[in-house]
């Protein structure tokens, strides 16, 4: 059973407080009967309605996009820049899980589902990401085991993180290192290496849980398969 709130925004008619509005205004029906009670539960079963018209519920779908440099990860953007759900068509109303910075490339999950968002986002899945980053300067020893052992951003120590260093070029001043977390804290991997004293310059998600960019240039996408949903379902029950 579901909050009846949440069936009637998930079927992609309009959002869960514009939802909550409509059942308040006792615009809403459940098997012909008007509920205006927030919390109500239905199932699959039952009739719903919304202003005489039967609510038809949307089809889940699951994108895996390799979001492209200058791209906004958002629905929309009142500066009117194109979003990743502008290069995914599709009729459902989707929406990224979790966010990428401008700037920032790599594995994007996107979908309608919220159960399914949720338990990617949520911190007890403790879904793994992978980062290839670049920063300015030649990283030193001490800096790379400070970011393993966790540092201090926004007044919050991070869990430790595995940091492997790939490449360091004397050259261009530049080191490339790949980068493991177990959270989702905003900008954090920017802010970690900033903790230590170095900028990033790129930074790119080479691979979110068991996500990566395999035959996927930057731009494309792809649909998960049922198979892998069932698998980011399993988390739950862990």
């Amino acid at each position: 059973m579901e909050r009846l709130q949440k069936v009637i925004a998930t079927s992609g008619l309009t959002s869960r407080r514009k939802a909550e509005d409509l059942i308040k205004a006792g615009r809403v029906k459940v098997n012909n009967v008007i509920v205006r009670e927030l919390g109500t539960k239905v199932t699959s079963k039952d009739i719903i309605k919304v202003d005489d018209k039967e609510l038809i519920k949307e089809k889940k779908v699951y994108y895996l996009l390799n979001k492209p440099r200058g791209i906004i990860t958002s629905v929309s953007d009142d500066k009117e820049r194109k979003t990743v759900v502008d290069l995914i068509p599709c009729n459902e109303r989707i929406y990224p899980v979790g966010r990428l910075d401008y700037d920032t490339t790599g594995v994007l999950i996107l979908t309608n589902d919220g159960d399914f968002a949720n338990i990617l986002m949520h911190p007890s899945s403790e879904v793994e990401k992978v980062y290839i980053v670049k920063v300015k300067g030649i990283i030193d020893k001490d800096a790379i085991n400070t970011l393993k052992n966790g540092v201090i951003i926004d007044g919050k120590m991070t869990k430790q993180a595995k940091i492997k260093l790939r490449k360091k070029d004397y050259k261009t001043n530049t080191s490339m290192l790949t980068v493991t977390i177990h959270e989702g804290r905003n900008h954090q991997v920017k802010k970690m290496f900033e903790s230590v004293g170095y900028k990033v310059l790129k930074l790119k998600r080479e691979r979110e849980f068991i996500f990566d960019l395999k035959g996927l240039k930057s731009g494309e996408y792809r649909t998960l398969t049922p198979k892998e949903v069932a698998i980011v379902y399993s988390l739950k029950t862990k």
